[in-house]
């Protein structure tokens, strides 16, 4: 299948940039590519390893071990000096969002290692990356502890297999890539600081330009072939500058200015850990060698910490990864102006690429068309003869010009603005009575934080200028569960058997075996043992015999939160309570890995605001726009609540929910409305699905209406104080949530 040109790619500067800073030194530690749908992250990562140089290995090892310098501990090995050589592409490995752990570390023949004594390796996905590249899309939606294994094995390039005293260890070194999309949900700060650098990307809002990208993916798919041929002279023009910048790496200097200004700029954006700095280090001396530079300057320390330093300013999931590129410079004329003195940084060359072309604004262009950044062809036209658009003779219209550039972003970093509904969801607070809650023009509840203060609480401006809901410092959500013990995807929630956890029996396997179960094993073997033959030695084993582990750990749910926001909860300020506790509950659902979904009710119907995802940072946008006003429609929510639930468990079968209705337990709209809720109640309540109603009435006067709807759901009724509280003035509330934390909802 012939590959779509990587200098065919339109725009994406930074992306572009990284992925070649990685290629030039693969020590930076990988790229993580964040961005909307449809904005050429995968065909950008495809093409980049038609770009990396030809591998040699010893011939025949499954492990690609390189002739020069090859892997003492191989289990392919030892490889004799002299063994013959092959030469092959550098691989780009996909590795799937399913993928199981044996697949992706490889698998021991069990039957192998305990019948004959032998040890017998399958080699997974991270032994055929070795020396190439490892993509990963949708790396958000990879198990956590998959993620663990190829970081690890990214940071210290071997990968280790431990499986029931049997160890295997290889080289595992590969250019890790990953794209995501954050409306899917976001990785842990801590798998975020594992990537070395993070891009975000967008579709450009620029006509000219989306014209000229829809013009070329045509081309592209009906010739192939001929649309390659045409590019190929602009990739191999950025494949020879991939090589020459390689063979310059190890002299470019790193002066104690240009460390200093590293230092300045990582302590001024307070990013935890030296993995910042180091990194940050790696990418400038990258960025100089890419460039023909025998040294770093501090135009690469600059585009080197824009590269590294975003992800890691991020410290809870209502954080958005940014970086404020005037506290930037601040931060490097501080470090100038503390060290006059220091050696210049301008006296190298003249910011032109190795063949004299291109520079920190031109991005190793070799012949001023746009190469590697594929505006244009030589002649700043398209690739198929056309003109690229006003304005556009090897030039963006939006002034990209290179790779260092950021064009094709927008002004808003190339996310969309999201229009409001024109259905009064989205619009100012109705009927919320004469106390009403604050809005912010949004549908935002100020909480008192017209600041944007996020310690305080409220809605503020997110990354993409959207408001955003925060809750306030120090709320905590009480561990809420589902009964019983699941068959769910790995997480931090409910009791489940999982590959990961406590041994709690033993069990035929039904297809690969997993983790064997050794005394299992022996004891249905140990019978047979005189039918066999055996006298003495070793015990006689056969497949039949084999037993694997049966493991208890924890799931994610999906939590689904349906919100009363009728009149009656905008009262006294009743909702700005109301979202601070969701807030916490949802703060609490991230951390432990479960996917969420948010419906409101008000006024004459219920609304989906956020289909399942494990995306928190999209929730708390929707909260922060949701308005209160109208009557009561409680029976229109938990019918909304079941049709939700039912798509789900198509869609996800394994995945159990749980349902936190919150709510004063009113309902005023339609006729016979608490008859009709109690009918809704039942058809929740048939689905399965565990429940939990949150009390939000407050006041001296209670009608305990919440606590019937408890019952018709055969659900636990909580007060809103109690499934979230500061633990530091509610001590009471800590030790209930602290002293039975596996206690289930039922």
């Amino acid at each position: 299948m012939t590959t779509y040109p990587f200098s065919a790619v339109l725009g994406m500067a930074d992306m572009r940039l990284a992925l070649l800073l990685n290629a030039v030194s693969p020590a930076i530690g990988g790229v993580l590519v964040r961005g909307e749908k449809g904005t050429a992250k995968s065909t950008a990562v495809r093409a980049l390893a038609a770009l990396l140089p030809p591998v040699p290995r010893v011939e025949g090892c499954r492990f690609g071990c390189d002739p020069a310098e090859p892997d003492p501990a191989c289990p392919d090995g030892p490889h004799p000096a002299g063994a013959p050589v092959e030469t092959r592409p550098a691989r780009l490995v996909e590795l799937p969002v399913g993928a199981a752990e044996d697949r992706v570390v490889g698998s021991l023949d069990l039957e192998k290692a305990l019948g004959e004594g032998v040890r017998a390796f399958e080699p997974g996905l991270l032994a055929a990356a070795h020396r190439g590249v490892l993509y990963v899309d949708e790396v958000n939606l990879l198990h956590d502890h998959l993620v663990d294994l190829l970081l690890d094995a990214a940071a210290m390039g071997r990968s280790h297999v431990e499986r029931e005293g049997v160890s295997v260890s290889h080289a595992a070194r590969f250019l890790l890539v990953g794209t995501m999309n954050p409306e899917e949900g976001e990785l842990r700060p801590q798998l975020l600081d594992r990537f070395g650098l993070t891009v975000e990307v967008g579709a450009s809002r620029d006509p000219a330009i989306r014209v000229e990208v829809v013009r070329r993916r045509l081309a592209a798919d009906a010739d192939p072939t001929g649309f390659a041929a045409r590019w190929a002279d602009a990739d191999a023009e950025i494949a020879s500058q991939v090589a020459a910048a390689r063979r310059r790496l190890p002299g470019v200097r790193l002066p104690d200015a240009a460390l200093r200004q590293i230092a300045e700029v990582c302590a001024a954006f307070d990013v935890d850990g030296m993995r910042a700095d180091i990194v940050t280090a790696r990418t400038a001396l990258a960025h100089a060698a890419w460039h023909g530079r025998d040294r770093v300057t501090i135009d690469d320390v600059r585009v080197a910490a824009r590269l590294a330093l975003p992800h890691r300013r991020r410290r809870d999931p209502f954080d958005t990864p940014g970086l404020d590129e005037k506290l930037l410079d601040e931060a490097l004329q501080r470090a100038q102006d503390a060290h006059p003195d220091d050696e210049p940084d301008d006296d190298g060359p003249d910011d032109r690429g190795p063949d004299g072309g291109g520079g920190p604004q031109g991005g190793g262009d070799p012949d001023g068309s746009g190469g590697p950044d594929g505006d244009g062809g030589p002649d700043g036209r398209g690739p198929d003869g056309a003109d690229p658009g006003p304005g556009r003779a090897g030039q963006t219209a939006a002034g990209d010009t290179g790779l260092d550039g950021r064009a094709d972003q927008g002004s808003d970093g190339g996310r969309p603005q999201r229009a409001s509904d024109d259905d009064g969801w989205s619009g100012p607070d109705q009927d919320n009575g004469p106390r009403g809650d604050r809005t912010d023009g949004g549908g935002g509840v100020a909480s008192g934080a017209a600041d944007g203060d996020p310690s305080r609480g409220g809605a503020h401006a997110s990354a993409g200028g959207q408001p955003m809901a925060v809750p306030r410092g120090g709320l905590k959500a009480r561990l809420l569960t589902a009964p019983g013990v699941g068959d769910g995807v790995p997480g931090r929630r409910s009791r489940a058997r999982t590959g990961r956890g406590r041994t709690t029996g033993a069990r035929v396997p039904a297809g690969r075996v997993g983790a064997l179960h050794l005394p299992a094993t022996v004891r249905a073997a140990a019978p047979h043992q005189a039918a066999r033959g055996r006298l003495t030695g070793p015990l006689r084993l056969r497949p039949d015999d084999v037993r694997e582990a049966v493991r208890e750990g924890r799931e994610g749910n999906l939590v689904l939160f349906v919100v009363d926001a009728s009149g009656s909860m905008g009262a006294r300020q009743r909702m700005t309570a109301v979202k601070d506790a969701v807030l916490a509950l949802l703060t609490d659902a991230y951390q432990r890995r479960d996917k969420v979904a948010v419906i409101a009710f008000r006024d004459a119907g219920a609304r989906t605001l956020l289909p399942a995802t494990s995306s928190v940072l999209a929730a708390s946008t929707r909260l922060a726009e949701l308005p209160t006003g109208g009557r009561t429609p409680l029976a229109e929510g938990l019918f909304a609540a079941a049709d939700l639930l039912r798509v789900e468990r198509l869609r996800d079968p394994k995945r159990r929910p749980l349902v936190l209705v919150v709510t004063d337990g009113r309902a005023t709209a339609g006729r016979r409305p608490l008859d009709r809720a109690a009918g809704a109640a039942a058809v929740l309540a048939a689905t399965g699905a565990a429940c939990v109603v949150v009390d939000c009435e407050s006041g001296p006067v209670r009608l305990n209406l919440a606590n019937r709807l408890a019952l018709q759901l055969h659900a636990p009724h909580r007060r809103l104080d109690d499934v979230a509280a500061n633990p530091l003035r509610h001590p009471q509330a800590a030790v209930r949530t602290t002293s039975t934390p596996d206690r289930s909802v039922a």
